[in-house]
This record gives C-alpha cells, sequence and structure tokens, in this order.
C-alpha cells in the first residue's frame, strides 16, 4: 500500500487536509493527522526531563561545588534558590510568550538558552558566576516548561492517545526530581560536579534537532498581547512569594524580610488579580483558574509536591549523613521510587483515565503516598533500607503515578489554544511554588524539632554523638508526618473538587467552546 493510501484511510469523512496537518471540522488536528508524534512526544518528554531534574541534579554535587568555589554555608543554597526563584517567578510570562510568538518557536529558543546557560554554568570561575548561571537556566526553563506541555497538549487530543502521553510526560513529571539525584551521584562521584550542568548541552542539542524536524504547531495568535502590568505585578508577587519561602529556612518565619516578602507577594498577588479583570488581555485569564476542576488540579498539584520534596530533602540527607551512603549509593537507592511513579503513571493512570473520574485515580494516589510517608515516619538512626525505606519509596512512587498524570491531563484539557500556553505555565507554577514551600516549612519543621530533642534528652558529653543523630532523625520523622498530612488535604482536595467525568472514547478532548460563547 503506497502513502497515498495511507493517508487516505487515515482521513476520516469528516476532515479535510491541509498541508501536512489534518482538520476537523471543529478546526482542530484530527487524532493520528501526524504520524511523527509519537517521536515528538520523545523530544517533548526529553526537554521536559531536562528541567525537572535540574531542580535536583546538583544538590548531590553542592559539597564539591561549594569547596571548589569557596562558597559560605549561607550562600551555597543559592545554587538551588537561584533556579527554582527565576523559574517558579517566571512561568506565567513564559507561557504567554509562548502563545504569542508559537509554542515551537519558544520551545527551541528555551532549549538553546537553556544549553547556553548549563555550559555558563559547569564553566563557573566564581560563586557568583554560577549563581548568574543558575538563574539564567531558571529563565529559560519558564519558557520552555509551558511550551513543552502545551505543544503536548495540542499533538494529542484523542481521549486513549492522550492518555498514553500525559502517562509518560507526568512519570517523568514525578520522577525527574528522583532521576536528578541518581545522575548527580554518578557524575559527581566518577566525573566532576561540573558534569551535572554540562551534561544538558548535548540533551538540549538532540531536543533542538528533534524540534526541528518532529514538532508542528500553529502559528503565534496575533490576538495575544503581552500584558505588561499583569507581568509585574504576577512575577514580582511570585517571586517574592518563593523568595520568602527560601529565606525562611535560613533566617526563621518570624524574620523581618521574610514577613516583609511575604507580605509585598500577598499585596502584590491581590493587585494582580484585581487587574487580570480589568486589563484587555490579561496575562492569565481569569476564567482558567475559577474552574473548579482545573483549580482541584493545581492546588492538588501543589500540596502534593510539598509532600514530595519533603520526602526528597530528608531521605538524601538520612542516607548519606546518617547511613554513610555514597553520592552514587544514594541516588541509586532512588531508583525503585523512579520506578514505581514510571509504573503508576504509564501502567496503571494511562490505561484507566479513559474510563474513570480523575479523581478515581488522584485520591488513592494520595492515599498510597501518604501511606508510604508514614512508614518512613518509624525509621531510626540504624534502620534497614529493604525492610523499612524501600516499602515506603514504593507506595510513594505508585502514588505520585497515579496522581500526575490525570492532574496534568485534566488540567491541560478543552483549554483554548490562545491560553494553552498559560494554561501549561500555572500548572508548572503550582509545582515550583509547591516545591518551594516544602523545602522551606518542612526544614524549618525538621531542625526546630531535632533542636528541641537534642536540648530534652542530652545529659553529657558522653552521650552527645548519639543524641544528635537521634536528635536529626527525630526531626525529620516529625516533619514527615507532616508531609503525610499535606498528602492527605491534596487527596481531599480532588475528592471534592475535581469532579470532571471520563472522556467518552473516540471524542476529540481538545476542540473548546470559546469562554465568550459558552
Amino acid at each position: 500500500m503506497n502513502s497515498k493510501h495511507i493517508l487516505r484511510d487515515a482521513i476520516r469523512p469528516d476532515s479535510w487536509s491541509s498541508g501536512r496537518v489534518t482538520f476537523t471540522r471543529t478546526g482542530q488536528p484530527a487524532t493520528g493527522a501526524d504520524p511523527h508524534r509519537w517521536w515528538g512526544l520523545v523530544i517533548i518528554a526529553l526537554a521536559q526531563l531536562m528541567v525537572v531534574l535540574d531542580a535536583t541534579i546538583v544538590n548531590i554535587a553542592l559539597p564539591s561545588a561549594q569547596r571548589d568555589l569557596g562558597m559560605s554555608d549561607a550562600n551555597r543554597q543559592w545554587v538551588i534558590t537561584a533556579y527554582t526563584l527565576a523559574f517558579g517567578g517566571l512561568l506565567l510570562l513564559g507561557g504567554r510568550v509562548a502563545d504569542l510568538v508559537g509554542r515551537k518557536r519558544t520551545f527551541v529558543i528555551g532549549l538553546i538558552g537553556f544549553a547556553v546557560a548549563s555550559a555558563l554554568g559547569g564553566a563557573a570561575t566564581s560563586a557568583g558566576m554560577l549563581f548568574g548561571a543558575r538563574a539564567l537556566q531558571g529563565v529559560f526553563a519558564a519558557v520552555l516548561a509551558p511550551s513543552a506541555l502545551s505543544l503536548l497538549t495540542t499533538t494529542f487530543t484523542d481521549p486513549k492517545e492522550r492518555g498514553k502521553a500525559f502517562g509518560i510526560y507526568g512519570a517523568l513529571a514525578g520522577s525527574g526530581s528522583a532521576i536528578g539525584f541518581i545522575v548527580g551521584g554518578l557524575l559527581t562521584e566518577y566525573l566532576n560536579w561540573r558534569w551535572c550542568l554540562y551534561v544538558n548541552v548535548p540533551i538540549a542539542v538532540i531536543a533542538v534537532v528533534g524540534a526541528l524536524a518532529l514538532l508542528h504547531d500553529r502559528p503565534g495568535h496575533a490576538g495575544v498581547r503581552l500584558d505588561v502590568p499583569g507581568v509585574v505585578l504576577g512575577c514580582g508577587g511570585l517571586v517574592a512569594i518563593v523568595y520568602g519561602f527560601s529565606e525562611a529556612q535560613p533566617r526563621g518565619w518570624t524574620d523581618p524580610l521574610v514577613l516583609g516578602l511575604f507580605a509585598a507577594g500577598i499585596a502584590l498577588l491581590t493587585t494582580f488579580v484585581w487587574w487580570q479583570t480589568k486589563a484587555p488581555s490579561p496575562l492569565l485569564p481569569l476564567h482558567i483558574i475559577k474552574d473548579r476542576n482545573r483549580a482541584g488540579c493545581f492546588l492538588t498539584m501543589m500540596l502534593a509536591v510539598i509532600g514530595m520534596f519533603g520526602l526528597f530533602l530528608f531521605m538524601t540527607y538520612y542516607l548519606q549523613v546518617i547511613l554513610g551512603y555514597s553520592p552514587v549509593r544514594t541516588g541509586l537507592a532512588f531508583l525503585p521510587l523512579t520506578a514505581a511513579i514510571i509504573v503508576g503513571s504509564t501502567q496503571i493512570s494511562a490505561r484507566l483515565l479513559p474510563h474513570v473520574a480523575p479523581r478515581m485515580l488522584m485520591v488513592p494516589g494520595m492515599i498510597l503516598a501518604s501511606g508510604g510517608m508514614v512508614i518512613l515516619t518509624q525509621m531510626t538512626v540504624d534502620s534497614s533500607y529493604t525492610t523499612e525505606i524501600l516499602p515506603a519509596l514504593l507506595l510513594m512512587g505508585l502514588g505520585m503515578g497515579l496522581t500526575f498524570m490525570p492532574v496534568f491531563s485534566t488540567a491541560t484539557a478543552g483549554v483554548a489554544p490562545q491560553d494553552s500556553g498559560v494554561t501549561s505555565a500555572t500548572v508548572n507554577t503550582s509545582q515550583q511554588v509547591g516545591g518551594s514551600i516544602g523545602t522551606a516549612l518542612l526544614n524549618t519543621i525538621a531542625t526546630t524539632s531535632s533542636a528541641a530533642y537534642i536540648t530534652a534528652h542530652l545529659r553529657g558529653p558522653a552521650q552527645r554523638a548519639l543524641i544528635v543523630r537521634e536528635g536529626v532523625v527525630h526531626g525529620y520523622t516529625v516533619a514527615i508526618w507532616c508531609a503525610a498530612g499535606v498528602m492527605l488535604l491534596a487527596g481531599l482536595v480532588a475528592g471534592l473538587m475535581v469532579t470532571v467525568r471520563p472522556p467518552a472514547h473516540g471524542t476529540q478532548t481538545e476542540a473548546p467552546v470559546p469562554e465568550s460563547v459558552a
């Protein structure tokens, strides 16, 4: 059968062809129109993996980088914070830029910029140069991530294919941080900490070549305009909130700078919401977050990531400092978690989502993840990885896999094309803000609980080493109890707010009715 027959058979009677893309009567691309869409998914997934794992890949390398560049203990956090601050604060702007100039073009620009910033960071000769490079990475990640997710949204519209595609995407979003620990450990131990940044360059080059060859997109929307006051208010408010949480851990929650940042952030975001009701071309159209299901997905994602970052933070220190694991062994210890997330996303969620309501996956997922956290609250200074840590990681992974995939799919379904980028950006923003809150909040709880335990139990210098170790682990378990509670809260939010039904087979999930028409 020649290509003409294949093309003819692929086109349904209610569609017409235009160049390389086939359209349905709704004006949306027909399912199966792009024969390279699954290879396109590989490119999108590769870019998303690079962005997500870069939030954690340098964690294990941080001691080596601190030693080489002469960073102080107070300043070393900026290697992490500079990235998350720029990423989380500029995501809404990045999403709007994707809507304005086109998703594919923004995707490629983001990849090239991210590679250049990574090369600068790897070649850093001073702490300031590394901080600046990490901030630049965050800027281009804020451009790249929304365009990646919106490209996926517009490429896969059939419910069954959409489920598989978002299963893979959700698996990477959930496991990327754990993969970052593994890759970071291997590169740091066997090469050099700088390779935790250099590794992004070949990945970005492959993704750029693949994007130019395989990805297709509509042009940018001429009707979309950048809302400059909205950019200043929204991005300024998010940066102030994220910065406040990052400073809460070293300074304390009652520090004047921290309180001032929170107050400024709340004031800016409140003004931002008011302005979005008046702006002729709003940065974040409020109908996106007014939708009950979408708002439920954003909130579920934020709460789930708060709990998840607590796990990563404490388990990294527990395995290395308390149990004495090497960087590579620490990274490999997270491998079962990664595998469980992938299985939960691609083999369970992706298969069930076309048949069941999203909350029927999200609620059990959060209960499973919370159960894994509860198991971890029983750990001691000499816990066994196989019998006490591994079961918790597997439960956590399955729970995250069940949750993330339907969150991404539901939050981005049925969005008008001109709002696709900003909706994708809002999902990513909830992830980044959740990570920042989780790191600062749970770390503060842990250090406070540890100090109280050591003060109460220390009786003399002979027992000091043991009591300190026990106090540190006690602090971890108290914070993990809090993380388990946040996970249950995420499940409650999903159960009450995400009420959408499963999509019918054979229908296009993207062919939205504009808000004004509805």
